[in-house]
């Protein structure tokens, strides 16, 4: 393609929200080409837990997070890890975020969360089917488990308010737990079971047969970074990194955490931080799970995966910059044995 050509619609960022945006935008008659400095779907959204969400409307914000916090952070390893050499640069996003939590705007911010999901399943099952990939869905359900009466009853008021919104789940214990997920260790003493829980079998592959999808209709792919960019009357300029110089009609920006930087250039201010995650796929052999698995006292979850058991979590606000701690990861394999029924393959 000249590269003087002015592009319909530019979209930076080829993990899935840019990948179904395309998607969508091809479908619609629209040309579109995506910049991705690695390539489709091979960076955030190839390495998840695998889960599409859609229960998921409790608020990250919600009352008395904050107080968390202490007990948190005084584990290195723990559920969530902030540096403190980073966490000058945090506070003003923290501040932010413990404003959000306030009792007063918990029922508005539960029920914008549970509208936009009831329109992302309904999105996402209609592009699946269109894109042929309904087959990659799982619909196991979930289990989140705990390891006390107490761990359980701080639990309900959350599963109270999904109740409210139609969300069906059910409480077990004892041979019912067991049925859900046989060889769990006694240290499990309930669980709760969501059966509307999905994942897919893995989330690269998705990501990338979403894209074969829009390629069908038109859609087109260059590696490339984008260092600037730039409106202007007539669109949008970009910047790649060796200099090239591209003019898009719209532009849209699904670049993740990379996002807020490049926004700025617009001068957009996007209080944006970046959450990393970490993961790590053992042979399917590993664990003999039935469906994702819910740690939430230890942040993290297994969820087995086409290709593999995937255990995932241990969340780190450190900025993009930081390099992986990959005792994180470590510290998710050291717990997971202890936590999982282990297959009489291993």
């Amino acid at each position: 393609m000249n590269s003087d050509a002015t592009l319909d619609i530019a979209i930076i960022g080829g993990g899935i929200i840019g990948i179904c945006v395309a998607a969508y935008l091809a479908e619609a008659g629209r040309n579109v080409t995506i910049f991705d400095r690695t390539g489709i779907c091979e960076e955030t959204s190839s390495g998840n837990a695998a889960a599409l969400a859609f229960s998921d409307v409790l608020p990250l914000a919600h009352k008395g997070m904050i107080r968390h916090l202490p007990k948190w952070l005084a584990d290195p390893l723990g559920p969530l890890s902030i540096p403190p050499a980073y966490l000058p640069k945090l506070l003003p996003w923290l501040i932010r975020f413990w404003r959000a939590g306030r009792s007063d705007r918990y029922e508005a911010s539960l029920a914008a969360q549970a509208r936009m999901m009831r329109l992302a399943e309904a999105e996402w099952a209609g592009l699946m089917a269109r894109s042929g990939t309904g087959n990659m869905l799982r619909e196991d359900g979930s289990l989140e488990l705990y390891e006390s009466e107490a761990e359980f009853k701080a639990s309900l008021p959350g599963w109270a308010a999904r109740q409210r919104f139609g969300i069906g789940f059910s409480h077990v214990e004892g041979d019912a737990l067991a049925a859900l997920q046989p060889g769990l260790s006694p240290r499990f003493v309930k669980g709760t079971f969501v059966p509307g829980w999905k994942t897919v079998t893995n989330p690269k592959l998705l990501g990338k047969a979403i894209w074969a999808f829009a390629e069908t209709n038109g859609a087109r792919f260059e590696k490339a970074r984008i260092d600037h960019v730039e409106a202007g009357q007539d669109g949008a300029t970009l910047t790649l990194a060796d200099g090239t110089v591209r003019q898009a009609k719209c532009l849209v920006i699904a670049a993740g955490a990379w996002s807020h930087l490049l926004a700025k250039h617009l001068r957009d201010r996007i209080p944006l931080e970046t959450e990393r995650g970490y993961n790590t796929t053992l042979p399917r052999t590993a664990f003999d799970v039935k469906r994702q698995l819910i740690f939430s006292g230890h942040g993290f979850v297994i969820t087995p995966l086409e290709t593999g058991v995937r255990v995932g979590g241990a969340v780190e606000l450190g900025g993009i910059e930081r390099p992986p701690n990959y005792a994180r990861s470590k510290a998710l394999l050291d717990k997971a044995p202890t936590r999982t029924p282990v297959s009489s393959g291993v």
